[in-house]
């Protein structure tokens, strides 16, 4: 028998490799985020807020946009995957309640990644599109 100080994190890290790793948050997408949203919690289309599925709509369509402040998005916060500057373009989501432009976001890339964030770029959440 162990030694009860050896016990605990003899546990913990059984517990710890028997956690699946990398699993998505959200939305079924098949088992695996695309290359893009490695390590981001994942969300289908159809699990985001209806204003964001308008924006989403409007973004596929190539506007008109609602906010002339939509523009390159630089990701000073360093939560998105690392690409050269440009890369990225931010449009509003409506947030009801809001007198401004709110806190919602849908952040496109170059390369068909899509993000959505309800918290003005403190998180985001791949949208596989």
């Amino acid at each position: 028998m162990m030694p009860p100080r050896t016990l605990l994190p003899c546990l913990v890290a059984c517990l710890l490799l028997a956690l699946p790793a990398g699993c998505p948050a959200g939305g079924d997408n098949g088992g695996a985020a695309p290359a893009w949203a490695r390590g981001m919690p994942v969300a289908e289309v159809s699990e985001l807020p209806a204003e964001a599925r308008r924006t989403l709509r409007l973004i596929d369509e190539g506007g008109p946009f609602p906010h002339e402040r939509d523009s390159v998005f630089g990701d000073f916060e360093g939560l998105l995957p690392r690409h050269e500057g440009g890369h990225y373009r931010e449009y509003t989501v409506p947030t009801p309640g809001s007198d401004g432009r709110g806190a919602r976001r849908i952040v496109t890339g170059r390369n068909g990644g899509t993000y959505h964030t309800d918290h003005h770029y403190a998180s985001f959440t791949a949208v596989p599109r």
